[in-house]
């Protein structure tokens, strides 16, 4: 799934109620908390990224704005994850795409000043749906909407890059790359147009693992892949679908390849293009774009199965103030995650703050009293992370 600025400013006037990778460990003393978001300001005004400092409480308050030049397009494909965070040994940076120019940039979580600058072969931009990131702690990879290539770019000190080659990808009925994950030695991947794929990154580079194929649950022509998460253990990759229901596919790929679907129907409410587990990986936190909700489905890591757990109420300023929900990021590193963010976006945007419970096979999301948090700085919010990032 996509959107435009263009788009939201009609679908506002409208009234319509219709729409990291990292390694990491528990919060550390003396770390950084931070949520970051990718502002993605369109020409001619510099683009930046936002950091927000992570109170006790969860709550977000405004610490600094880094520009990262110009070409951010407001819109774009709503699983293209823009916000990538790692922290590994010395190394704690958030890496931020441009989706015009195609570059990407490091930020130093300590200095929050830019120490690594790169991009691709001269058609690698994201002009048309943005350039999403996925990283382990050697490799970058990112996907350039335009040329329909995964970058792949070599993690350098200093929150540098460096880049290594294209691979040129296609779904089976002509997708670009939506959303992205890796675990591992593999790559999986949705192109928005049905069909899936996963790769071999053991030497750098994505191999095609020779499994693309058409979801379970696109069957009916309604539904289909967009954003993607894998397990801790590597055993099961998730899917978010773009639907007009809550709907989330799961396939088996301990055998280190996709394997058919398995369709699991969670709620009525208006798409699942963003999912994000729970470090315990107890729940699966799931926007509901189109209808200012979220969705928390129970998650049983042992047999990959899902099913129903808790939906929000439409969140504070639905359709009045923005009109889309997008990528989520947790307080916490352990347990269910403490306070769930979430991309709200508008013209300006913000970022929605939700309380999590869960226990005895029931659970509650309920938006905070400090929610939403203003991000005066993006005209079009769809990607934000955390620092420190999920320890999968």
């Amino acid at each position: 799934m996509r959107i435009s600025l263009k788009s939201w400013l009609s679908h506002v006037a409208a009234g319509l109620v219709a729409v990291c990778l990292a390694s990491s460990f528990a919060l550390g003393a003396g770390k950084p908390h931070y949520v970051i978001t990718n502002d993605d300001v369109p020409p001619a005004l510099a683009t930046s990224v936002t950091f927000y400092t992570v109170a006790a409480d969860g709550l977000l308050t405004k610490k600094a704005k880094v520009l990262t030049g110009e070409g951010g397009i407001a819109g774009g494909y709503f699983a293209a994850n823009r916000v990538n965070v790692l922290n590994s040994g010395n190394q704690e940076c958030a890496y931020i795409s441009v989706a015009q120019s195609g570059e990407i940039e490091g930020i130093s979580v300590k200095t929050l000043k830019i120490g690594g600058h790169a991009v691709g072969s001269l058609k690698d931009t994201g002009a048309s749906n943005g350039v999403g990131l996925a990283m382990n702690a050697q490799y970058l990879y990112a996907s350039f909407t335009d040329s329909s290539n995964i970058g792949t770019f070599q993690v350098l000190p200093g929150c540098g890059l460096t880049f290594v080659g294209d691979t040129t990808v296609a779904g089976l009925h002509g997708g670009v790359v939506d959303g992205m994950a890796i675990h591992g030695n593999i790559m999986v991947v949705t192109y928005g147009d049905r069909s899936i794929e996963s790769f071999n990154i053991s030497a750098g580079m994505p191999v095609s693992n020779g499994d693309e194929q058409n979801s379970t649950g696109s069957r009916g022509g309604n539904t289909y892949p967009t954003g993607v998460d894998i397990t801790q253990d590597g055993h099961y990759a998730i899917f978010g679908d773009t639907s007009p229901f809550t709907v989330v596919e799961v396939s088996d790929i301990s055998s280190g390849k996709l394997t058919p679907t398995v369709v699991y129907r969670l709620g009525r409410n208006l798409n699942s293009s963003n999912i994000l587990l729970s470090p315990d990986e107890s729940l699966l936190y799931i926007s509901n774009n189109q209808e200012g909700s979220i969705t928390a489905a129970f998650f049983d890591k042992s047999t990959g199965k899902l099913s129903k757990g808790c939906v929000s109420h439409s969140l504070k300023g639905f359709v009045s103030k923005w009109s889309y929900l997008a990528s989520l990021a947790l307080q916490k590193t352990t347990g269910t995650g403490g306070k769930l963010y979430v991309a709200e976006y508008g013209a300006p945007s913000s970022i929605g703050i939700l309380n999590v419970t869960s226990a005895g096979g029931k659970c509650t999301l309920t938006e905070s009293s400090g929610s939403p948090v203003a991000d005066p700085n993006s005209p079009g919010l769809l990607s934000i992370g955390a620092f420190p990032p999920r320890p999968f």
